[in-house]
């Protein structure tokens, strides 16, 4: 057991820290007697937007509603029960939603076993799957906070088309939408054209903070989740967060300042096998998007298991998480983290945002804009405008078309080995893989065997999916990443209604414009095509375990 769990540890609603004074400790000064001494627990409790600095302030005093959205969202309760009854028919709950818009509902109703099918992609196949999955039965939650969102807006755009197809008018159709949205925003328009339902969201909650608001709520409660545990959970903590001591929160968020002033800017999730196994997703979004600007920033590393590699190192904090722990219970399911989170999930969730917050503090970063995140979108407009066929591969091995870096291997093998070895002292490895996270899921397995390779950090990410979490991080924060990534060929592609492109010449573009944004750093970045995409797969994990 590491000596980081064996200090006290701060509680708080049945949610317990480990190990957060030990770190706080290892930085030159103590973190969190800086913050109490500035009266930050309490300012933030009272969601005082001074706390980031001149700068930040505008955005802040509008984004801070996430401290006690959980008690708004009673009100919602009423609401979710009656339109719950009223779609009892339509039990295939799916959620069209990027980041914030799908992330918690898709923990929820995973870490409580309920079904959710989540649509936060632009891959025909993935998408075309979910329209053939018991289209009759099926209720579409079109989760966006601006509207604006272009995955979500094909998403709706192919549904309905799904649902006029099948003999449905357009009303009947209107039935199978539900609408969570920000007052005012163009997705609310929408809903009016559909004849959807809307469930107001909260407008003074930014989309990575909202799990307590209408996004994580409504697919969870259509899925059949007692969502008021959440918010009971979250409000038991909500007490805690203006305390100077006895605050998880405070403890947390001044562990991960600590760790990352200190040279410890990556953040290891480890999830410790007592549940909530795809809360590191929802973490990941939060840490990466909050933090990762003005070339600073805490890199999520999410890890599969706590035997899985690629969570050590000098420049790693390994966090572990869970739920509640049986009475002598060592944390961290065998891992022995340096910290480790453990307690009910609504008060996970409001626990994570109060630390990053307060993480944004230490930094000295806004916690609540996202000021790189949408290059990449911008870059694959304007390739989707000039529809450029891409260059020749500079070697084709099988199934798999290679794409490196002028003067570098042209042989898969050895430009897999140079994007390893060349990884910057400091720097990480992130494979970003655009393909079908539930058809390729195999693929997800190259982060470990990379992993394993190298002593830096290795993530993995769903494009276009990353684009609304890491992505933010890989562009604004500190600039030592290295890239891999995939795509694949579209065997049937799916038009989108209205549009004068296809979901794969949207997924080909969102690919392109987020290698333009990278490479326009100077980041080294690897392409692979896979032109058939089950040997491609198979091809690739058995050439990286060979390196």
């Amino acid at each position: 057991m590491s000596d980081a769990l064996t200090g006290p540890a701060d509680a708080s609603a049945g949610l317990v820290v480990h190990g957060a004074d030990p770190v706080d400790r290892s930085a030159p000064a103590s973190v969190r007697q800086a913050l109490v001494a500035g009266g930050v627990p309490a300012r933030l409790a009272a969601q005082d937007p001074t706390l980031w600095g001149p700068a930040a302030e505008a955005t802040a005093r509008t984004r801070l509603g996430w401290l006690d959205t959980h008690r708004r969202s009673v009100e919602l309760l009423p609401q979710l029960a009656e339109l719950t009854a009223e779609l009892g028919d339509l039990d295939h709950v799916v959620v069209a939603g990027m980041g914030g818009s799908s992330l918690a509902a898709e923990v929820v109703t995973r870490a409580l076993g309920r079904p959710l099918t989540v649509l936060d992609t632009t891959d025909a196949g993935q998408v075309r799957r979910a329209l053939t999955d018991r289209l009759d039965r099926t209720v579409v939650v079109l989760a966006g906070k601006s509207g604006r969102t272009v995955e979500t807006d094909s998403h709706w755009r192919v549904y309905r088309q799904a649902f006029l197809d099948s003999g449905l008018t357009a009303a009947e159709a209107g039935r199978h939408f539900v609408v969570v949205t920000d007052p005012g925003s163009p997705l609310e328009a929408v809903a009016a054209e559909l004849g959807a339902v809307t469930v107001p969201a909260d407008p003074r909650v930014g989309g990575r903070y909202a799990a307590l608001t209408a996004f994580g709520l409504v697919p969870a409660a259509l899925a059949g989740v007692a969502v008021d545990e959440l918010l009971e959970q979250a409000e038991a903590l909500a007490a805690s967060l203006g305390r100077d001591a006895d605050n998880p929160g405070l403890a947390l968020g001044a562990a991960l300042g600590a760790a990352a002033t200190g040279g410890r800017d990556k953040v290891a999730l480890v999830p410790d096998g007592t549940g909530f196994d795809g809360l590191g997703d929802w973490i990941e979004q939060l840490l990466a998007e909050s933090t990762g600007k003005a070339g600073l920033g805490l890199l999520p590393v999410v890890l599969e298991s706590p035997t899985a590699p690629g969570g050590a190192g000098p420049d790693v904090l390994t966090v572990s998480y869970g739920g509640s722990l049986a009475p002598g219970a060592v944390p961290g399911g065998g891992r022995a983290p340096d910290v480790a989170v453990n307690g009910p999930l609504g008060a996970q969730f409001l626990t994570w945002e109060y630390a990053t917050a307060i993480a944004g503090v230490t930094l000295g970063v806004n916690p609540f804009d996202q000021p790189a995140a949408a290059e990449s979108g911008e870059q694959a407009e304007r390739f989707l405008a000039a529809a450029a066929p891409a260059g020749p591969p500079s070697s084709t091995e099988g199934a798999i078309e290679v794409y490196a870096p002028a003067g570098g291997p042209a042989d898969l093998a050895g430009a897999l080995r140079q994007l390893v070895d060349g990884i910057d002292a400091g720097g990480y490895l992130a494979v970003l893989a655009y393909l079908d996270r539930i058809g390729d899921a195999d693929v997800a397995g190259l982060r470990a065997l990379l992993a394993g390779l190298t002593a830096r950090p290795v993530t993995f990410g769903w494009g276009p999916r990353y684009l609304h979490a890491t992505g933010q991080y890989h562009k604004g924060g500190p600039q030592v990443g290295s890239f891999l990534q995939l795509t694949g060929t579209v065997g049937d592609d799916l038009p989108v209604p209205g549009k004068p492109y296809s979901l794969g010449r949207l997924q080909e573009a969102q690919a392109a414009g987020d290698r333009r944004a990278l490479a326009r750093r100077g980041r080294p970045v690897l392409r692979l095509h896979l032109t058939d995409r089950s040997a491609g797969v198979a091809q690739l994990l058995d050439a990286a375990r060979q390196l």
